[in-house]
């Protein structure tokens, strides 16, 4: 299986897991609305909703990461020379590599400390299985980077990187011209 091929069903694998949390957690929230709106409050509602936020945000960080996608300084990076750009990238792509990996590990040990606890409101489900997103998270956002990298340094080594969120700005406002607010008579 060729590389391509590997990262575009890890981007398929990330996208539906993303699309069935967001999913999950709409009709969670609305089942939570609609039963203390009919005043029989879910006990386990509030919990279940903050885990499944927290999984949305790390897997949906590893989607944001192999597309690209996270906060940066394309501009200041893109100002560099590539003979020091090259170096720069390197060193922030083996920090935040690193920085995924001591949060994998940890998470992994939390796991281990954890052992048998349960939910506090729903009791049978182990903690075990709703702090999973944060060592699974982090793996697969290693993943992704890696995946990410060679694009990453031939970017670096030549043109510069491509700022994707401010090409989809100029392409709105050039769909949608703003309207002349005061008209000269």
């Amino acid at each position: 299986m060729s590389v391509a091929r590997f990262r575009q069903g890890f981007e398929w694998l990330l996208e539906t897991i993303v699309i069935v949390l967001v999913a999950a957690l709409t009709l969670l929230v609305i089942a939570g609305f609609a039963f203390r709106y009919l005043g029989a409050s879910l006990s386990w509602y509030d919990e279940t909703a903050s885990i499944g936020l927290v999984w949305l945000t790390y897997y949906g960080a590893a989607l944001a990461a192999l597309k690209g996608a996270h906060i940066g300084v394309p501009g200041v990076v893109n100002a560099m020379p590539p003979r020091i750009r090259l170096p720069v990238i390197v060193f922030a792509e083996c920090c935040v590599l690193l920085f995924f990996v001591m949060l994998a590990w940890t998470g992994v040990q939390v796991l281990i400390v954890l052992g048998n606890d349960g939910m506090v409101s729903l009791p049978w489900v182990p903690l075990r299985l709703t702090d999973s997103a944060i060592p699974i998270g982090a793996a697969l956002f290693v993943v992704a980077e890696l995946l990410r990298l060679p694009q990453v340094l031939r970017d670096a080594r030549g043109r510069g990187f491509v700022d994707a969120e401010f090409l989809e700005a100029i392409s709105q406002a050039a769909a949608d011209p703003p309207t002349s607010r005061s008209k000269k008579p």
